[in-house]
């Protein structure tokens, strides 16, 4: 009569066992699927939409190719940087960056006069954007800011140095970034 006790007692222990496994398990289970989030050297895969102060919108990815980056990698304006930092994944996020911590401010010294010449005469109108090169071969792209009799004053600020920017943001994923 003994025998069955120590089976059922065998039983019971190999059942308190097998259930701690179990629960210890899924409490590892928990800890992986508990999403990661936005952090220095993570990926992260972002939906956003850039717009100024008049609300117009100046660039968004939304229903297209999503931003992927490396946060931290400085591939992106410092403002954002910083406002993704510990966001997760399904996160949004509305926010608004400085120019200071965007595209800088407008520097004064990034205007310069050239002769009229030396732009094409059907580009000679204030906002159109032009390419040229510096003597050192890296491409540059002013705006036309100002056209008088004989001169083109031309901007080789960005375009939104000076700016407020605002950024509405949605975190689609992050994950560990690949080593290159």
């Amino acid at each position: 009569m003994r025998r069955p006790y120590l089976l059922f007692s065998l039983s019971a222990w190999s059942a308190v066992l097998l259930f701690s496994t179990v629960a210890a398990c899924a409490g590892d289970q928990k800890k992986e699927t508990t999403p990661m989030t936005v952090s220095n050297g993570k990926q992260v895969t972002l939906e956003y939409t850039l717009k100024l102060d008049d609300q117009s919108v100046v660039d968004t990815n939304v229903g297209g190719e999503p931003l992927k980056v490396t946060q931290g990698g400085h591939q992106i304006i410092p403002g954002v940087e910083k406002a993704l930092d510990g966001m997760a994944v399904g996160e949004k996020k509305k926010f608004t960056v400085a120019p200071a911590d965007g595209y800088g401010t407008v520097d004064p010294k990034a205007f310069q006069e050239v002769d009229k010449n030396l732009v094409p005469a059907d580009s000679r109108k204030v906002g159109t954007q032009l390419e040229g090169k510096t003597a050192d071969g890296q491409k540059v792209f002013p705006r036309i800011s100002e056209v008088k009799n004989e001169t083109i004053v031309l901007d080789f600020n960005h375009p939104l140095a000076g700016k407020t920017l605002y950024f509405d943001v949605k975190v689609l994923d992050v994950a560990q970034a690949s080593l290159k």
